[in-house]
């Protein structure tokens, strides 16, 4: 709800002081109908996520300002007044236009759908009392982290019956499961959120792991989804029978025995970074300290003047290694590969005071600033990662945009470590910018590798020993080990065995090589739904919650069509399937990830990217509005 404006012109001033601007003239032109409010020349010059407030120039910031003063005055005072209501769609063109440039009209169903309305767009336009209410239907979801809650939500607004199988205490998944110091998202919290809620009460601009779980927690009290969850329950076999078209999902239940349900459609909601991966390093049972994996961090074990060794610098080592140095005695890291860092000045910091304000006062603003963020990582982040044919620097860079991007970057380490070569030496990656996640920095992580206590290691590492860890240049010992290696993404649906049908089986059909249509559906399993399956993971470019929307959204439209007309199952053909994938890789080899021979979990053990989706937000948005049931056999 917005709040009345009351303060005094220096206030207002502060406050706009914090603003992202391109999207709030954006919102004041919304909110007065005044088209005035966005002239030609302070159009933004660019969407680049590195270039800050859209290229302006100090002289059109301060324009930006004076004119959001003199307008918010103006309402402020009762000699203008912000519209009731949602945003004029007829509008939304040429406000879009202004934002993200000659591409919004490709935006615009989204733009609608996220700031022309104030209710809940993407909710189940069907009931199934209206469509089938007398046909038993009931699905069961696999998990109870982000896409689980949002799957069980919609189905709930559908009256489809359904049941959430949950292996923890609690929902969160991810944010339950990694509690390691310092853990947070890499995401804006603006963007790492569902659509359909308000974006205007976050504390900081990247949310911590406590904030997210209650976020969770909230949401799936809230909508009722709690009551829909059995905890502490594991799947551990699922068949669809092929008489009776239906799903027999066997489960360990929490007091160590089986159950049988059943279901006429399975969602996996499991996601891809579930579980821990180590490394085979010989002898890592011969350690007689303490050790683990980041992602099943030991709160009970204090670490204060122990000596600590880190294997790994991914993003949870890049988080939880400035803590603990803090008060470890020593601190070893070793670096197999070095991770690009973004710099981000405000990776640690509280959402500003006035750009809360703003939220509060400005009609649509949150919205059009979630908008703004879609809009520049999309644009901004993807064509630096395009594989130029002609690049002839392929190991260090992929095209003339990429190359620039790392010149920026390199730039960026050399003011982080201009005090110790040493360490600038380690810290430049020799691959292509996008080829492996891109860290978010605000200098913390240099600031860590300089202290007294911290040594970073990157000759490789030759074995575990019972007192620490070998290398080539030496012994080093430790009382701790912890693993920060990340997890094992290209094992999807392990380790549950997965049955369809004639008797197909999920993981001998892919045999280590993962493949699905959409990222969702598979020849031979009929009413098997995956969410961030295989190739939906995103690296430069958005909020993985987007393609959870868009997945719940797309297998909604597909139960809808099955009760609408009153078929038993879908089953994706092999020819779409194959017709699909093969498109999907082709993308991903004109990527920075997909040339690159650095290591990557992004690929499986074949060396494909099993992972990540090519292409922008939008065509993903584009590709699951309505399902082509010519896609699909009907059962």
């Amino acid at each position: 709800m917005t709040e009345p404006i009351m303060d005094a012109d220096d206030a207002i001033e502060r406050a706009l002081l914090d603003a992202e601007l391109p999207p709030l003239l954006a919102a004041l032109a919304t909110a007065t109908g005044d088209p005035a409010l966005l002239p030609d020349h302070l159009r933004p010059t660019t969407v680049n996520p590195l270039m800050p407030q859209g290229g302006y120039s100090p002289a059109q910031q301060d324009e930006v300002r004076a004119l959001a003063l003199a307008t918010l005055g103006a309402v402020r005072d009762g000699r203008l007044s912000f519209r009731q209501g949602p945003a004029d769609e007829e509008e939304m063109p040429a406000t879009g236009r202004f934002l993200a440039g000659t591409d919004a009209g490709r935006y615009l169903p989204l733009l609608i759908d996220e700031v022309a309305t104030r209710d809940d767009p993407a909710a189940p336009r069907w009931r199934k009392e209206r469509l089938a209410p007398d046909r038993r239907f009931h699905v069961v979801i696999v998990g109870a982290g982000m896409s689980g809650l949002l799957a069980g939500h919609r189905l709930g607004q559908a009256g489809v019956p359904y049941t959430i199988v949950e292996k923890n205490g609690d929902v969160g998944g991810t944010w339950l499961e990694n509690t390691y110091p310092g853990c947070r998202v890499d995401v804006s919290s603006h963007l790492y959120s569902y659509s359909f809620l308000e974006h205007d009460d976050w504390p900081a601009y990247f949310s911590t792991q406590d904030v997210l779980l209650d976020y969770f927690r909230r949401f799936a009290d809230r909508t009722g989804v709690r009551e829909r969850i059995r905890f502490g329950t594991e799947v551990l076999a699922a068949e669809f029978d092929d008489e009776t078209c239906a799903w027999t999902v066997r489960v360990r239940t929490p007091d160590g025995g089986t159950e049988i349900l059943r279901a006429q459609a399975v969602i996996s909601a499991v996601g891809q970074l579930n579980r821990p991966s180590y490394p085979r390093i010989e002898g890592m049972g011969d350690f007689n300290g303490p050790s683990f994996h980041s992602a099943r961090w030991e709160h009970g074990l204090d670490l204060t003047g122990k000596r600590v060794a880190v294997i790994g610098t991914g993003a949870s080592a890049f988080q939880f290694v400035p803590e603990i140095a803090r008060t470890a005695g020593s601190l070893v890291i070793f670096q197999r590969t070095a991770p690009w860092l973004g710099p981000t000045p405000h990776y640690h910091a509280p959402v500003a005071d006035g750009l809360r304000w703003l939220f509060r006062h400005v009609p649509g603003y949150s919205r059009w600033y979630r908008f703004w963020l879609f809009a520049s990582t999309v644009e901004g982040g993807l064509p630096a990662v395009e594989v130029d044919p002609a690049w002839r620097d392929g190991e260090r860079s992929v095209s003339a945009p990429n190359d620039e991007r790392r010149a920026l970057l390199t730039a960026y380490l050399e003011h982080l470590f201009a005090d110790r070569p040493d360490l600038l030496r380690a810290a430049i990656p020799d691959y292509p910018p996008g080829a492996k996640r891109m860290l978010r920095d605000n200098g913390v992580w240099a600031a860590a590798l300089k202290r007294d206590n911290v040594t970073l290691v990157t000759d490789p590492i030759s074995r575990i020993t019972d007192h620490g860890i070998s290398t080539d240049d030496g012994d080093h010992d430790a009382d701790v080990i912890i693993y920060a290696t990340g997890f094992s993404a290209s094992d999807f649906l392990m380790p549950m065995t997965v049955t369809g049908r004639n008797g197909a089986d999920l993981h001998k059909r892919w045999n280590g090589d993962a493949r699905a249509y959409l990222g969702m559906t598979v020849p031979e399993f009929p009413n098997l739904f995956l969410m961030y399956g295989p190739n939906t993971n995103i690296v430069v470019n958005g909020s993985i919650i987007f393609f959870s929307e868009c997945e719940t959204h797309y297998i909604l439209e597909c139960l809808g069509s099955l009760l609408r007309d009153g078929h038993r199952a879908l089953e994706c053909r092999e020819e779409v399937h194959d017709a699909y994938n093969e498109m999907i890789d082709a993308a991903n080899r004109r990527r920075a990830w997909g040339v690159s021979t650095v290591n990557s979990w992004y690929k499986n053990a074949l060396g494909r990217v099993a992972q990540n989706w090519p292409f922008t937000l939008m065509e993903y948005w584009e590709r699951t509005r309505v399902p082509d049931i010519d896609d699909y056999h009907v059962l």
